[in-house]
């Protein structure tokens, strides 16, 4: 039986490469890529389960105990602060019989207990307890909880799931000084969505790396948001380049990092002014929250723009950072994890309204949905077929697209040579 699955998967990683190798340069992929439950399968497999992914803020778990919990396809996993204050993550499985151990997304325990047998475990994962009937040749140092690799940088938390996970450390340590003036430690998640979008996951980041759609459907959001991410987009108009340099010249005074910086085309973060005269993503583009974030002085810090693949973009502001998390579910269902971010000590109705926090992305969001779910029932059809992206409009897209299958073939190849898997 298991050369049998070898073979299965082999057969249909080898169908997926050569998918992926035969697509054309500019043009959406092939329609399996969308909606194949084998193509999907793999996704899991050489994306998800091998490069690094955003999990969630290192102020959601501020005191040992505190834990967080998500799935990454069939694998549970906890991220969880233990006694020296180190954030660590484990393979939410009991080493017993496997059964999860920490069941809610979120909470706080003394230890890791699971609530099948009660076998017990430390905040770093050592077994403790395995009941007194496991036999003489029983070593509780034998079974501890598998470890998950885990770093973290400027309040942000990644985990890995390979054995030997991708170089991300140059990344973590510019995402620390972007992060630095927010001081995400001393911050608190004042609110947060779940959204469940019948669409394929790449599908929901096509549509997040592109502004092309923005005119014809995202009003709250553009009025305060600037489309253009770089001075040399060549749609970038004069005004636009001088607002940008007005901007740069303050925030350089207060030491406030502003410039592009990309690390391939996995991850990139760029500092971008917003609408003249507005200072957050609110639909009036005034204060979200009374409290500025850190170091924070000038509220008009434009927008921190943050992207990290397979999983993340984000936006961060002077009184509030939003961050959005992209959990593939199946094929053609992805889940969407929206995070409004404050000072610990703004007090909700005092210093922020929840409502005027989340009410563009809100907005956004679903428009979003839409448009993608859209996409998703347009691909599914006998008429599909690959259509070309505009390098002008779209150049965002054709960058990840370009990522997902250099990143899959490598990925896979690198399997294939490890257990000689047929072609």
């Amino acid at each position: 039986m298991e050369q049998i699955n070898t073979t299965l998967i082999g057969s249909q990683l080898g169908d997926t490469v050569q998918l992926l190798r035969q697509r054309r340069p500019g043009y959406s992929l092939p329609q399996a890529c969308y909606n194949s439950p084998e193509v999907f399968a793999a996704d899991m497999e050489q994306i998800f389960c091998k490069e690094w992914l955003y999990v969630g803020l290192t102020c959601e778990i501020p005191q040992p105990g505190n834990f967080i919990t998500l799935e990454v396809g069939n694998n549970p996993i906890t991220i969880v602060r233990n006694k020296q204050m180190e954030v660590q993550a484990f393979h939410n499985v009991c080493r017993h019989r496997g059964s999860r151990i920490c069941l809610p997304k979120q909470g706080k325990v003394a230890k890791m207990v699971c609530p099948y047998h009660q076998w017990t475990y430390e905040l770093d994962g050592e077994l403790l307890y395995a009941g007194n009937d496991m036999g003489d040749q029983f070593n509780k140092a034998d079974f501890p909880l598998k470890k998950v690799h885990t770093k973290t940088a400027g309040g942000y938390i990644f985990i890995s799931l390979a054995d030997e996970p991708p170089a991300i450390d140059d990344f973590l340590a510019e995402l620390a000084r972007y992060l630095e003036p927010y001081d995400l430690e001393n911050a608190k998640v004042a609110v947060q969505s779940e959204i469940l979008e019948d669409a394929n996951w790449k599908l929901v980041i096509e549509n997040n790396r592109e502004c092309y759609h923005c005119a014809g459907s995202h009003p709250e959001l553009l009025n305060t948001l600037l489309e253009w991410d770089d001075t040399t987009d060549p749609r970038a108009s004069d005004a636009f380049k001088a607002h940008v340099a007005r901007k740069a010249e303050e925030w350089d005074a207060e030491g406030i990092p502003h410039e592009h910086v990309s690390f391939g085309l996995r991850n990139r973060m760029v500092r971008m002014p917003l609408a003249e005269g507005k200072v957050a993503m609110t639909i009036d583009g005034s204060p979200a929250c009374a409290k500025t974030l850190g170091r924070v002085q000038n509220r008009d810090l434009g927008s921190l723009r943050i992207l990290h693949l397979p999983n993340s973009w984000n936006h961060g502001q002077g009184d509030h950072l939003i961050t959005f998390q992209v959990i593939p579910v199946g094929p053609q269902k992805t889940k969407v994890i929206t995070k409004w971010v404050v000072h610990k000590d703004a007090v909700e109705g005092v210093d922020y309204d929840v409502e005027k926090l989340r009410r563009v992305w809100d907005a956004t969001n679903a428009q979003d949905r839409a448009l993608a779910e859209e996409n998703q029932r347009g691909i599914n059809s006998m008429a599909y077929e690959p259509g070309p992206y505009s390098p002008t409009y779209e150049f965002g897209v054709v960058n990840f697209v370009d990522w997902y299958a250099d990143t899959f073939v490598a990925n896979a190849e690198g399997q294939r040579l490890s257990v000689k898997l047929p072609e």
